[in-house]
């Protein structure tokens, strides 16, 4: 039988569900000595079946004085509350009870009895589903605390094993039934496939490592990208179009927060083709095309109510963590900074002095370029992202804008060297 390589170095807790592989490893950690836990997960699916099942196990382990962890769950019932399917509600209900028994108990490992033969199956399956790499590499050897020791292991050196060490198991009814993919790729597909190769298993595996070790290269590129160029909320819309799509493709992954489709990944490649503003709704997340950026993470869109600013008083401006102070006095010919302090032109402020935030509508003539403007062309052409905009202060008064602070000044407000001025200056809070 395959040499099987067991961790040395601390508790391992092993799902058992009583059948032929698990009773298999169970065995194995056990007869060389290791400190071993079962755990064993009835999902409430099969009723009397299940609890013979269960009862099997405690009954191995007590003689066998190992420890025995039953867990209960009501599977239908969470998938139907879930939207899930059957297999993936008992997977997720028995992998929870698996790490909260892992990690209430101490153990550093959690072994799996997933076989050569089971990664044969996954990777047939994520093939029939259209599945990349990814999927097509296999089971991972390990995830997390997750160990397979039995992964290059075959299902018929496993019954000899059994056989040999008069090893008991239990037959789970449900493997005879082909309405499981699963169960059917077992019966059917990979039946057949032994007729070309006989080693199919073998054969498998060489083509999932083969594929792991691409995957791990593409993915290594893909993160040394995100590394030069995620500034925490986007990457460069250039520099990724020019990518390959491979590495692309595992960029925008890798900062999505759900697993992708392979629809929603071409679907996500195709804002890279455009330059203006783009939405893109993903389960779970919206990216968003924007000044020659991808954003995955949404703007915080912030709304500034109009204050009026007093000569003499600081007006707090707490949406932006500012307060401003307005006060009167001669130019002196001091150069005009806009993220610092603001200088108007008194005479032509014709009413009460307001700061605002942006308005639909906004127009202005910007100091020294002759020519009446859009606040928002100005935006554009200052690369102003949707959150930006929102958080730029606007000095106003009856006539229109006097100032967008930091970016220009209306030429009406622009004072000259000698000219009375109202002067803002601007601090944090």
């Amino acid at each position: 039988m395959t040499e099987l390589q067991l961790p040395l170095d601390g508790k391992i807790l092993c799902a058992v569900s009583g059948g032929a592989d698990s009773m298999c490893l169970l065995h194995m950690i056990y007869s060389r000595g290791l400190e071993v836990v079962a755990a064993h997960y009835e999902h409430g699916i099969r009723g009397e079946e299940a609890l013979r099942d269960a009862g099997f196990v405690e009954e191995w382990c007590r003689e066998k004085s190992i420890e025995c962890i039953v867990g209960h769950g009501d599977v239908p019932s969470y998938a139907a509350a879930h939207g899930l399917g059957t297999e993936e509600a008992a997977r997720e209900l028995r992998c929870r009870f698996l790490e909260e028994t892992a990690a209430r108990l101490n153990c550093k490992y959690i072994a799996t009895a997933h076989n050569a033969d089971d990664n044969v199956e996954t990777v047939i399956f994520n093939l029939a589903r259209g599945g990349g790499s990814l999927g097509l590499k296999g089971i991972p050897r390990s995830r997390g605390r997750f160990i397979r020791p039995l992964l290059d292991v075959s299902r018929r050196e496993i019954e000899g094993y059994l056989e040999e060490n008069s090893i008991p198991h239990v037959e789970d009814s449900t493997n005879a039934s082909d309405d499981y993919s699963r169960n059917l790729i077992r019966h059917q597909v990979s039946p057949v496939l032994r007729k070309i190769n006989p080693e199919l298993h073998l054969a498998v595996a060489r083509s999932s490592k083969l594929l792991e070790e691409d995957e791990d290269c593409l993915s290594s590129m893909a993160e040394e990208f995100i590394r030069e160029h995620y500034d925490g909320e986007s990457l460069p819309l250039k520099e990724l179009a020019q990518l390959h799509r491979a590495l692309a493709s595992r960029a925008i992954r890798r900062l999505c927060r759900e697993r992708l489709s392979y629809e929603h990944v071409q679907q996500a490649l195709k804002l890279l083709e455009g330059s203006e503003l783009k939405y893109l709704d993903l389960p779970g997340q919206r990216l968003r095309r924007e000044q020659g950026r991808l954003f995955f993470r949404e703007p915080e869109i912030i709304s500034l109510p109009d204050r009026e600013l007093r000569a003499g008083e600081w007006t707090a401006v707490p949406e932006l963590g500012l307060e401003l102070l307005a006060e009167y006095g001669d130019k002196s010919g001091e150069v005009n900074g806009l993220f610092k302090t603001c200088r108007l032109k008194c005479e032509n402020i014709s009413s009460s002095l307001y700061c605002t935030g942006r308005k639909d509508g906004d127009r202005l003539r910007p100091a020294g370029r002759g020519c009446t403007k859009s606040l928002k062309s100005l935006f554009n052409e200052a690369g102003y992202t949707q959150a930006r905009r929102s958080r730029s202060l606007v000095l106003r008064d009856d006539k229109g804008i006097l100032a967008v602070l930091g970016l220009c000044l209306d030429e009406r407000a622009a004072a000259a060297p000698g000219d009375a001025v109202l002067s803002i200056k601007i601090r944090e809070i």
